[in-house]
């Protein structure tokens, strides 16, 4: 394991790699907004695709420094726990693309605003989920058979995808916070020039671009409640799930951009998805057999290599059908576009 000094820091301690990730996600969420982005306007496939390509880059030298100089975290274990988690939480971000996108075409938002919006909703998720993340910690810290009632909510999760259908349409009218901002809140009825919080007449006002955010939100923390215990199953280590998790919402700004377009196609995704659910679930389920002969020691101490492979591989299965076998159009709508 290498190990260095560098001004009186340790690299092989946790403390200073995650001084690294907060120093980059800060810098760029400065560029991001301050420089690249500051006029509203509208992202170009070209424009997304390069920054997928960046994120995944950054994302996977992050998983190298883990390697390489994280001790606390076991090195390669560490490494591969931490590209299981953010695969698994990369993956789980396709469902949400669909939503937001749902959410956008809803409120009939002019593409310029799409990308100040989704600046906005990733902030959050930053914030929310280190929330989740830490509060997780000190409830498995305190009373570690949480972890098996994740396990079980993974299982009836994946199965509960496996069955649902991926053109289920949400109505974003019942949700009711959604329903509360209305209620309560001083609403415009047009966009005024991008704005979330304005001013009519000297008083306060709430766009419909502020609802927008406020939904985006709270599908998020939704989605949450299954990648966070998703992250805790693969590992119980707060900080390769919360860098994990956060590098995958990073980047999925500019997945949204990149995929929006061509996201029904990749249908057996959400199959291969509920399978890495099912599997990670059952994978912490049976860890309370460790002290039972009859489980093979293979299935109670799967190593993280073995792991990150059948997620790795379970993702690319999905995509590579999608594109192999396309998707059956239902015959009735069909008709209807006849």
């Amino acid at each position: 394991m290498l190990c260095f000094d560098l001004f009186g820091l340790d690299l092989t301690d946790e403390s200073f790699l995650f001084g690294v990730f907060g120093l980059i996600i800060l810098v760029f969420l400065l560029l991001d907004l301050g420089i690249f982005n500051k006029t509203a306007h509208k992202i170009s496939t070209k424009s997304a695709l390069y920054q997928s390509i960046f994120w995944v880059f950054i994302s996977t030298v992050f998983g190298y420094l883990i390697y390489a100089f994280d001790e606390e975290s076991g090195g390669a274990n560490g490494a591969f726990e931490y590209f299981s988690a953010y695969l698994t939480e990369y993956a789980l971000s396709v469902d949400n693309i669909f939503v937001i996108l749902l959410i956008l075409k809803y409120f009939k938002v002019k593409e310029e605003y799409y990308h100040k919006i989704l600046f906005w909703g990733i902030l959050g998720a930053v914030f929310f989920r280190g929330i989740f993340i830490f509060v997780g910690a000190i409830l498995i810290h305190h009373f570690h058979f949480i972890l098996y009632i994740f396990g079980v909510f993974l299982i009836y999760s994946g199965i509960k995808i496996y069955f649902e259908d991926s053109d289920e349409k949400i109505d974003p009218e019942k949700n009711p916070i959604l329903k509360f901002c209305r209620k309560y809140l001083p609403i415009t009825k047009d966009e005024m020039g991008g704005k979330f919080v304005t001013r009519v007449d000297g008083k306060l006002m709430f766009t419909p671009l502020f609802l927008v955010i406020v939904l985006i939100e709270t599908t998020d923390l939704i989605f949450a409640v299954d990648s966070i215990p998703a992250a805790f199953a693969i590992t119980t280590n707060e900080f390769i799930i919360y860098t994990s998790n956060i590098f995958a919402v990073m980047g999925l700004r500019a997945m949204f951009f990149l995929l929006s377009g061509i996201i029904d196609k990749f249908y057996l995704l959400q199959k291969g998805l509920s399978i890495i659910l099912f599997f990670i679930g059952a994978k912490m389920l049976l860890e309370i057999g460790k002290d039972y002969d009859f489980i093979p020691k293979v299935l109670t101490d799967m190593p993280p290599t073995i792991s990150f492979i059948i997620i790795l591989v379970t993702l690319t299965l999905s995509i590579v059908f999608s594109i192999l076998i396309p998707k059956k159009q239902d015959e009735s709508k069909e008709l209807k576009e006849d």
